[in-house]
């Protein structure tokens, strides 16, 4: 049954999975690509517009793809597969990690794991780069206008501090602009 297959690979995503919802996107990708899901632009896509969305984008992301898949049953039990785990781990992890926090080893094995999330992430925003043709070599003119879409929506976020919000709204404004 769909709906349980849904469940359970978004349980399993849920459990094994770290450094938060970007980092989750190429694991669940990944998935709707094995199962057949979402065709790759679909899910390229939806992950565009759960980003976009109010929440967290990992469970925006789970929300789509049941969606997509099984409407809006699919929708709900994918979104509690994938939040459950965080909530049982987060719940025995705090009461766990309450007590051994104050040794040094623990502090310093979760300063260590931080350039593996941040890689994560990174794998991720390539992937998504890659599917999205920012990095296609085949029309050079939309390469060079996505990444310059790119360096203007880096620049105003990291030097001009713009909230977020305004620069998706302008991006996708410069992108009707350019692509239309």
């Amino acid at each position: 049954m769909i709906v349980w297959q849904l469940f359970t690979t978004f349980m399993v995503i849920g459990f094994v999975s770290f450094g938060g919802g970007y980092a989750m996107i190429p694991v669940i990708g990944a998935q709707v690509e094995k199962h057949h899901w979402m065709t790759p632009q679909a899910y390229l896509n939806a992950t565009a517009v759960a980003g976009m969305s109010p929440g967290p984008i990992a469970t925006n992301t789970a929300i789509f793809v049941g969606y997509q898949t099984a409407g809006l049953p699919g929708a709900i039990i994918s979104a509690i597969g994938i939040i459950l785990p965080s909530l049982i781990l987060v719940i025995l992890a705090a009461a766990f990690f309450y007590k051994v926090y104050k040794y040094k080893t623990v502090r310093a094995a979760f300063y260590g794991l931080r350039p593996i999330v941040t890689g994560v992430i990174f794998f991720g925003a390539i992937k998504f780069a890659l599917a999205s043709g920012m990095m296609a070599a085949s029309d050079l003119y939309s390469s060079v206008m996505l990444w310059l879409i790119f360096a203007g929506s880096l620049y105003a976020l990291l030097k001009l501090r713009t909230h977020p919000f305004y620069v998706i709204v302008i991006s996708g404004l410069v992108g009707i602009a350019v692509f239309t």
